[in-house]
């Protein structure tokens, strides 16, 4: 098991929201990790039991930055959706909102 496959959680409002009402949580993953791997990580790093994995791979965009406004080119990356079991939360995407 490699603790370094997940790097990052991703919030948005979608992500929020998924977390809040299905109980999913998304984070970026290193690009090589499968769906195994990422399943072993996160009931490592997190303590929690997963149920599914969904990944899905972004594709490269255009993004403009600098003072001329140039453009560079951001390479691709993995996103995966983990839905894990009823009861559990991640602290990361605990807002204290009502559900």
């Amino acid at each position: 098991m490699n603790a370094y496959i997940i790097k990052k959680p991703v919030i948005t409002e979608k992500t929020l929201k998924l977390a809040n009402t299905q109980n999913v949580y998304t984070f970026e993953v290193a690009k090589t990790a499968n769906k195994n791997q990422v399943k072993e990580a996160m009931e490592k790093v997190f303590n929690v039991k997963v149920i599914a994995v969904n990944t899905v791979m972004r594709s490269t965009k255009r993004q403009k930055t600098g003072r001329r406004r140039l453009q560079i080119l951001m390479p691709k990356t993995k996103k995966a959706m983990i839905k894990i079991q009823d009861g559990q939360t991640i602290e990361l995407f605990d807002i204290g909102g009502a559900k």
